[in-house]
């Protein structure tokens, strides 16, 4: 596969792009996004799908400026797919033609299904969570995925989309068609859907990303995050029912949609509440990617069943190939933290998804150090809390951010942790958490592969060594030790 590699989509409402560069095997970054509403899909609904004249010169005018950017990156691979407008129109051939023959970029339509599929890989490989039902809510359609297990079970389209209910419905002040038309396409495939027994619901596209950012936006959530965010549906189907029901733009405005968003929002947040409502939905889980992620994770893994290997994070092993210092002490300090947890398990009684919070910061604590040596724990919170963007929950980012902050200070406080108390555990757990990675990196402050072991007697832990600890012995004096942990005794 190219080193650097450009993926369009082009959307019913927008093209999009995004430029991706490999850092290994599996392991890519984002070094490009960009996109343009050109609404390449409408007046066509009332034309019998045909594409008008205007929507495709802006859609023309896009692609141009994606192929400079493109060219600008040193792209060598370029995969351009398009989805319903495209699908629908009677008239594409000369609009794809023209594309090709003008811009040398070279389209590929696809069907509803693919489509879903594509959104069903990105979901399934970078998002924390393994059950779920997703859906894609376009201009032209709704594509859904169900999921068990982290594996992609069933997946198909609908013709539902925010264009095409504005242009049939929404124009004609007729919502109670436009909601009947929903269930008699749900309905439709009631068959299909019997499998989709899940109570959380993966929300792809700009409709689901912008209702989640007004939810943020109003409860001064911690994070300003997108991927990954998840909530109750309960609480905020007044938010969604005041969107639907808005008589102005300044009505829209005054609940915190954003401009841009004004000409589609309405039928996107009804599309969205019906289907909640269809199949009974708690709780949404909010996708940062889709179609385009998943079009190139499909072209990455085409050997693998469209699948990282087991136990495999994308973040980190980007992450680790770009910022990484040295991979055998990394391997060192995660096996070694891991012998401390182990060793202390009779005190903390912590559970095992800790243990696996404490190696990833052990081995990511380093992207401080990369990026200035000065302050390099708080070089690394930051750069943790807005770039380990895949397959973790916003909890999971969180604490791993916190325990590289207080690895080189003194226990955090309940002050300290303020701020994102409710994406993280206890007060406790994060100081059990943040001493034990404070006392491995003191352990390995010589950056040498000494051999330690520990043995807990009663609540002092004995830790040996097979080399001199003159270093470590003088720094673990200061440390800030838990209080059910009555002292650590170092002997070389």
């Amino acid at each position: 596969m190219a080193k650097i590699t450009t993926i369009i989509d082009i959307g019913s409402n927008s093209v999009r792009m995004v430029v991706l560069k490999k850092t290994s095997r599996y392991g890519f970054a984002l070094i490009n996004e960009t996109k343009s509403r050109v609404k390449i899909s409408e007046g066509s609904y009332n034309d019998n799908g045909n594409l008008q004249e205007i929507p495709m010169q802006r859609t023309f005018g896009a692609l141009q400026s994606f192929v400079r950017i493109a060219h600008s990156l040193k792209s060598r691979k370029t995969l351009c797919v398009a989805t319903s407008a495209l699908r629908d129109a009677p008239n594409k051939k000369v609009f794809i033609d023209k594309i090709q023959k003008e811009l040398g970029l070279s389209i590929k339509v696809i069907d509803g299904a693919k489509e879903a599929y594509y959104g069903a890989v990105a979901t399934s490989n970078l998002l924390h969570v393994d059950d779920y039902m997703s859906i894609d809510i376009g201009g032209g359609s709704t594509e859904f995925c169900s999921v068990f297990d982290g594996k992609i079970q069933q997946y198909f389209s609908l013709d539902i989309g925010t264009v095409r209910l504005k242009e049939l419905y929404f124009n004609h002040n007729d919502l109670d068609g436009a909601k009947e038309f929903i269930f008699e396409k749900l309905r439709a495939f009631n068959n299909q859907f019997q499998t989709f027994n899940h109570h959380a619901l993966v929300g792809v596209g700009g409709t689901s990303r912008s209702l989640s950012r007004l939810i943020i936006d109003k409860s001064d959530y911690p994070l300003d995050t997108l991927h990954g965010f998840t909530y109750k549906t309960k609480p905020y189907k007044k938010l969604f029912d005041e969107i639907i029901y808005a008589k102005s733009e300044k009505k829209l405005k005054s609940l915190g949609v954003k401009k841009d968003r004004y000409d589609t929002i309405q039928e996107g947040a009804f599309i969205f509440n019906t289907i909640l409502e269809y199949f009974k939905i708690k709780e949404v889980v909010t996708s940062g990617v889709g179609v385009r992620e998943g079009v190139y994770l499909a072209d990455l893994l085409r050997t693998s069943n469209h699948k990282f290997p087991a136990n495999f994070n994308v973040s980190v092993r980007s992450l680790l190939d770009r910022f990484e210092l040295d991979g055998k002490i990394t391997s060192l300090m995660g096996n070694n933290i891991a012998k401390i947890f182990d060793a202390l398990l009779p005190l903390h009684n912590l559970p095992a998804q800790y243990k696996t919070a404490l190696v990833l910061a052990t081995k990511l604590h380093s992207i401080g150090v990369t990026l200035s040596f000065y302050k390099y724990s708080e070089h690394a919170f930051n750069f943790i809390l807005n770039g380990l963007n895949y397959g973790f929950s916003h909890e999971q980012r969180v604490l791993i951010a916190h325990i590289i902050k207080f690895s080189k200070k003194s226990t955090p406080s309940k002050k300290d942790i303020a701020h994102f108390k409710e994406l993280l555990p206890s007060l406790e757990i994060v100081q059990w958490l943040s001493f034990m990675m404070s006392l491995n990196l003191r352990l390995n402050v010589d950056l040498s592969n000494q051999n330690f072991t520990y043995d807990l007697d009663d609540t002092t832990l004995k830790i040996k060594s097979n080399q001199s600890v003159y270093m470590a012995s003088d720094l673990i004096q200061r440390i800030d030790v838990p209080s059910s942990l009555q002292g650590i005794c170092l002997d070389d």
